[in-house]
């Protein structure tokens, strides 16, 4: 078990990092809503902690969708003014605040889908405008043994941390900005800043899939069990594509508005 554990959300970082090498910020955002933090976190309480305790924690990791937004918000908005430690900085208090908060009010799955949709319909406005990306020379390192790692090591903290943290934070954990944060600070430092919200808004419009996730979980866990999981993973996978032709929209107005100028 400690070996997935230390294998399995490192895999799944690799692959999204690759694929955002080849195709650029949007896809990389983009394919980091899909739940590959949060899923096997859930999985991996299912099967030391129970099947409600799993399911309690995807109710916690559905609202705690509105902290991990507010996380990508802040660091764009922040990034277009300042450098990458105090945008990093003051979007990680934003998170733990918005964490802390959350934390304290009782858990319910419809107060939960609502802070989910809020965030998510709200988040396209609060994104700074920024200039249509142009190609630029590619970064000489990825870092993608730094986003491993850190993977590995909030998987084994939640895991390891779930029996005296509770369900609650269990489930607040999972959605800790481990991924958002290493890619935000990394494009800041190669691409500049409107490479790196460009890359936010697209993580922020994929974390619908995210969500689908988390709320088939918390409806289907305790009575399917853990082939809830690959029921959950389904509707990810859907609600990526739905998400994509949503993602691809403002890219074509992007490059119009260009052509016409």
């Amino acid at each position: 078990m400690l070996l997935l554990k230390l294998l399995v959300i490192p895999g799944f970082l690799l692959l999204i990092s690759l694929a955002g090498k080849r195709w650029g910020p949007s896809v990389a955002g983009w394919l980091s809503g899909l739940p590959v933090v949060v899923g096997p976190i859930l999985f991996f309480l299912a099967i030391e902690q129970g099947q409600v305790f799993a399911a309690q924690a995807a109710t916690a990791a559905l609202s705690a969708m509105f902290a991990m937004i507010a996380f990508c918000v802040t660091y764009a908005q922040v990034a277009q003014r300042a450098a990458w430690p105090w945008a990093l900085a003051i979007s990680m208090l934003v998170w733990a605040t918005v964490a802390v908060v959350l934390s304290l009010i009782p858990p319910s799955l419809i107060f939960s889908v609502i802070a989910a949709a809020t965030a998510l319909l709200a988040a396209p406005y609060l994104f700074p405008s920024v200039q249509p990306i142009v190609s630029g020379p590619k970064p000489k390192s990825d870092k993608l043994l730094l986003r491993m790692v850190a993977g590995a090591l909030l998987t084994l903290a939640v895991t390891l941390l779930a029996s005296t943290v509770g369900e609650r934070w269990s489930g607040l954990l999972a959605v800790f900005p481990v991924l958002g944060s290493v890619m935000a600070v990394f494009s800041q430092q190669t691409r500049g800043s409107g490479f790196t919200a460009a890359l936010l808004r697209a993580t922020a419009t994929g974390m619908y899939s995210f969500a689908a996730f988390c709320l088939v979980l918390a409806l289907t866990l305790p009575s399917l069990g853990l082939p809830a999981f690959a029921l959950g993973v389904g509707v990810s996978v859907g609600m990526l594509g739905v998400t994509r032709r949503l993602l691809a929209k403002p890219a074509v107005t992007s490059r119009s508005r260009v052509a016409n100028e």
